[in-house]
């Protein structure tokens, strides 16, 4: 494949959510500007209706985060067409071009990412997005559980509706992956970062820091990264923004994929 001629990629957006489309071959793929900014990271502690978060987990630790500077970030999970064109093989279960990939691992991700860096213009990669640009983009300006509020049953995001959070109310359960763009984006223009897929980051997991923090990066190490976002199985709890789990790098699971941002390819807290 002959490498990407885009411009773009080196200017900032308009404007949050700012839409531009790479060129790969005779593929196009949406891409959508996250502005630099701040927002409080995690979920809050306390009793639910004085302030508390429904089914929230001790690892959520409220915490206030600046990001320096913006990104591109991927409209949707890498589908399959995506993933056959860059790595020509495709390790899903749920087959169908326009599905997300899953039963990718963390290191089938980070080579999909060096493998897509080799077409990018000169001085751009593609990378996994850290904990705290996933979470930043998914919340995209917002503090609720969800970006369009406080409650999900399946009926705005691909999850286990047996299982809602927030209301009593259950909903759909369709036991498989959907289309991307399925449901409703949010306020960024992006799409399923609630549900379809958990998606991977590039930290490892670990306790999140005190205070304010400016562009973390996760824990130094540990046994396994970070994946974010909740899946078509997990009950809707796991689909908050502030949701967290893990796995190891090596480990594929049917309702594991990712997307990626373009970033400076000499220092990727340092976006254009």
């Amino acid at each position: 494949m002959e490498r990407v001629a885009a411009d773009w990629l080196k200017e900032a957006g308009r404007y949050a959510g700012f839409a531009r489309r790479l060129e790969i071959g005779s593929e196009e793929y949406g891409f959508c500007w996250i502005p630099p900014g701040e927002f409080d990271m995690g979920s809050p502690k306390g009793l639910l209706g004085f302030g508390g978060e429904a089914d929230r987990c001790d690892d959520e630790s409220l915490h206030h985060v600046v990001l320096t500077a913006g990104f591109w970030l991927l409209e949707t999970p890498v589908t399959q067409r995506f993933y056959e064109r860059i790595m020509e093989t495709n390790p899903s279960r749920f087959r169908g071009v326009e599905l997300p990939v899953e039963s990718a691992s963390w290191n089938d991700a980070v080579d999909f990412c060096e493998r897509l860096t080799e077409l990018l213009p000169e001085g751009t990669k593609a990378s996994l997005p850290t904990e705290a640009q996933w979470e930043y983009a998914c919340r995209a300006g917002t503090s609720t559980p969800y970006f369009w509020g406080k409650s999900l049953n399946g009926d705005r995001a691909n999850c286990d509706g047996n299982y809602p959070c927030g209301t009593n109310t259950k909903g759909p359960f369709l036991e498989k992956t959907t289309p991307p763009k399925s449901y409703a984006p949010n306020p960024w223009g992006l799409y399923d970062m609630h549900g379809l897929v958990n998606e991977w980051t590039l930290d490892w997991y670990g306790r999140y820091p005190k205070g304010t923090v400016e562009d973390p990066r996760g824990a130094d190490s540990g046994e396994g990264r970070v994946m974010r976002g909740g899946s078509w199985d997990d009950p809707a709890r796991a689909c908050r923004s502030a949701s967290r789990d893990w796995y190891e790098p090596d480990d594929r699971y049917e309702d594991l994929g990712f997307r990626v941002l373009l970033c400076s390819k000499t220092d990727a807290s340092r976006v254009f």
